[in-house]
């Protein structure tokens, strides 16, 4: 496994074979051997664009929700965790520690449509006992990807990125 060609991945998933050659000093055929060998392992589990949505007119709405669950005897977390990532709507579950049990990010179209989302889908589910969310306003910094525009929003800027 190579941790240097990993990260440069997870960067930018369009590095050429040449351009990976270079920058960790392997050999086109070695990179491309260790990607292949760490996508048959499951270590890269996919190639994804990270999409500045707020620069399209049908911008799509994020929130964070915090799930406070009952854990299920035998299987803890994972029933619900597997559950709950079947949807649509949701992008990425995770297991926290701390005040809540499950964090879920989710996307719709509006405002409404999330609420309705956690008001009719998550909050009803066996074995949730309290649901939280939070609605993401502005994006600056996601998967490593600095996502601050050159136009100042309408608010004005407090600080530059």
């Amino acid at each position: 496994m190579d941790i240097k060609l990993l990260k440069l991945l997870s960067q930018n998933g369009r590095y050429t074979l040449n351009e990976l050659s270079v920058m960790t000093g392997l050999d086109e055929q070695e990179v491309a051997e260790k990607i292949k060998e760490m996508e048959k392992e499951g270590l890269i589990r996919g190639y994804k664009a990270i999409i500045d949505w707020e620069r399209l007119d049908s911008a799509m709405v994020s929130a964070i929700i915090e799930l406070k669950v009952a854990p299920q005897p035998d299987a803890g977390f994972e029933d619900i965790a597997c559950k709950v990532m079947r949807y649509e709507e949701v992008e990425s579950v995770y297991l926290m520690s701390g005040g809540y049990d499950l964090c879920v990010l989710v996307k719709g179209k509006t405002f409404q449509e999330v609420a309705m989302f956690v008001a009719k889908q998550l909050a009803p589910m066996k074995f949730v006992l309290s649901t939280s969310t939070h609605f993401v306003l502005r994006r600056y910094k996601e998967f490593d990807i600095n996502l601050c525009g050159d136009e100042p929003d309408d608010r004005g800027r407090m600080s530059l990125c």
